[in-house]
């Protein structure tokens, strides 16, 4: 009997000591909050925020470098005896401001599902100055510390819509971030280059352990920084731009719509990206971030809105020279082919009549490119005129796409557009099933129609003339940390489908152009010879678009460009105007025309 006493005494204490084993692997091993709650009393984990890459231009110029800042952050289960009347005067907030920022930071507690043993940002973005007004007073506030970190900050604001922005990612990319690399409050980039090259310059976060004690007070480090981990810094950028070229555009383009971009020919590398209207990228910086960004989205004029990879426009008379290459190639014309101007079929302009390709090219005839897409689509190559100009146009779409049309050609920005190369497909969905001929068509010609292009598509063909039949993907960084190349995709040769021979009548033609054609008057430069074509882009109810791209010098070429300037009629004006003294900036280091420049910045192309 007493040993069945004992034995149930025994069981009783080994089940007594195996639940209390049980407890305690669950309190050290399974349960965080236990373990969080001891480590935090003793222990604070500091994270070291990496120094961001900067970005310079291609002639060393600083373009984006990083300032200092700090945020006052809070563990709220070591908040004591909080004295909000001389946290007002601290920090110099009225009484209505602390209440807002409680209230603020209650609800991103709550939305974040934090707990009262983690750091949180209470206040964001101190400045130097603010930093040096509060350090010495920190102590009277038990639970708070002052975080480091630092923020972008931009040498010159020509650069806004390539460069991009940076700020706190938000609640949406965090939880489709699939690296698990950011955390809540981490800066990331969120347009442009800060964007694409966001793995390369945001360098990698570090960790330092703290000791303090029971009164919270730092003792210095744990274990004398045996678990503490370095931050990494990100890479430095080297750009393409060449800034000076580049604060000349946006002082051309300034208060009009529109974008430049220059391209050299022989990398593929962008001299210079101008969007306009644009913004003062510090805007987007500091404590004032989110006033600013509300200010510069909602702005009618869309500064944020990209115009050389996201506007999409017809191309109007520069696709002639499109035309004219893959007609050379199909065989359907020759250089000699004359065509007389016949303005019955379609409208023209000028003093002209029965041209060469040549001259057609440089009075830019309407009815000779309308001939030239006849011939082309219509080569008796199917059953009836509805197969025949199937057929010439799927030829067509494969010719005009190997000059970078109506895709994407991958620059290294985010959110490029495609434009649109018409295929049969498009004018089966376009035509609701109902067959379709040249005749519906044939404003294609011109670059009027269903034809879109975005400008950096423009210079990037100007780019592929001056080659003579091949481009490199056009791109804005040169150079990545110590490596001294660009990523891989752009250092390689893309060639079209046209032989190199018929290049050089499109160049021939486009040099007669500048030299006694559409822009003779505000193109032709005394040393250089420029090779260029004017386009007039239909924009109705509105003024037209006036358009021009252009290579220079004709041998070995060093710049190609492409200029739009919205709402401001014919071709050989604004455009022709900006693009010749872009190129004479670039080469000669400034204009030897004060009157075209001083045309430029008046802005009365209309009148």
């Amino acid at each position: 009997m007493n040993e069945g006493r004992k034995e149930v005494l025994q069981l009783v204490f080994l089940l007594v000591g195996f639940i209390f084993l049980v407890k305690l692997f669950f309190i050290q091993i399974v349960e965080d909050s236990y373990k969080e709650m001891a480590g935090v009393n003793a222990i604070r984990k500091e994270p070291q925020y990496p120094i961001r890459g900067i970005i310079k231009d291609r002639n060393g110029k600083l373009i984006v470098y990083n300032n200092p800042e700090f945020d006052l952050m809070v563990i709220l289960h070591e908040v004591k005896h909080f004295d909000s009347t001389r946290f007002c005067q601290v920090f110099e907030k009225t009484p209505q401001e602390l209440r807002d920022l409680f209230n603020n930071f209650r609800t991103e507690i709550r939305n974040r599902k934090a707990n009262q043993f983690q750091p949180f940002p209470f206040l964001r973005q101190l400045s130097t100055q603010d930093l040096a007004k509060v350090q010495d007073h920190m102590d009277e506030f038990p639970g708070f510390f002052i975080q480091d970190r630092t923020t972008r900050a931009y040498a010159s604001k020509a650069v806004a819509n390539a460069i991009g922005y940076v700020s706190e990612i938000s609640k949406n990319k965090l939880e489709k971030d699939k690296s698990g690399f950011y955390r809540q409050g981490d800066y990331i980039g969120q347009s442009g280059i800060e964007a694409y090259y966001e793995e390369y310059l945001r360098g990698k976060r570090g960790v330092k352990h703290l000791m303090r004690n029971k009164d919270g007070v730092i003792k210095g480090s744990y274990e004398g920084g045996k678990y503490d981990t370095l931050s990494v810094p990100g890479q430095d950028l080297v750009s393409t731009i060449d800034l000076t070229l580049q604060e000349y555009g946006a002082f051309l383009l300034n208060g009009k719509a529109g974008s430049i971009i220059a391209i050299e020919p022989s990398t593929g590398e962008i001299l210079a990206m101008v969007s306009g209207p644009s913004y003062d990228p510090n805007l987007l910086t500091g404590k004032n971030y989110s006033k600013n960004f509300a200010l510069i989205s909602n702005d009618s004029l869309k500064p944020l809105f990209n115009r050389p990879l996201m506007a999409q426009y017809r191309p109007g008379s520069i696709f002639k020279i499109a035309q004219a290459m893959v007609a050379l190639q199909e065989g359907v014309i020759t250089p000699e082919t004359r065509i007389r101007c016949d303005r019955s079929i379609i409208n023209c302009h000028g003093p002209h009549s029965n041209e060469d390709l040549r001259g057609a090219i440089t009075n830019s005839c309407n009815p000779y490119f309308h001939n030239v897409l006849r011939r082309m689509l219509n080569k008796g190559k199917g059953g009836n005129p509805f197969d025949d100009t199937r057929i010439g146009l799927a030829e067509w779409d494969k010719h005009i796409m190997s000059f970078g049309f109506g895709k994407r050609l991958g620059i290294d920005l985010p959110n490029e557009k495609r434009g649109l190369v018409p295929s049969p497909e498009y004018y089966d969905r376009a035509y609701g099933g109902r067959p379709w001929k040249f005749s519906n068509i044939y404003s294609i010609a011109i670059g009027e129609g269903e034809n879109m292009v975005v400008p950096l598509q423009m210079a990037n063909f100007a780019a592929t003339v001056a080659n003579k039949g091949y481009y490199f993907t056009p791109h804005l960084i040169k150079s990545i940390g110590s490596t001294g190349m660009p990523l891989p995709q752009y250092l390689e040769k893309h060639y079209t489908t046209i032989d190199s021979a018929n290049f050089r009548i499109a160049r021939d033609a486009m040099e007669r152009v500048v030299e006694a054609g559409t822009a003779q008057y505000r193109a032709k430069l005394k040393d250089i010879v420029v090779c260029g074509k004017t386009g007039t882009v239909q924009n109705e109810p509105n003024p037209d678009h006036s358009v021009f791209i252009a290579f220079a010098p004709k041998e070995n070429p060093k710049i190609a460009i492409s200029v739009y300037v919205e709402y401001s009629g014919q071709g050989g004006r604004a455009a022709a105007s900006i693009a010749s003294l872009m190129i004479e900036k670039y080469l000669l280091g400034g204009t030897q025309r004060p009157n075209i420049e001083e045309y430029v910045l008046k802005g009365k192309f209309l009148h």
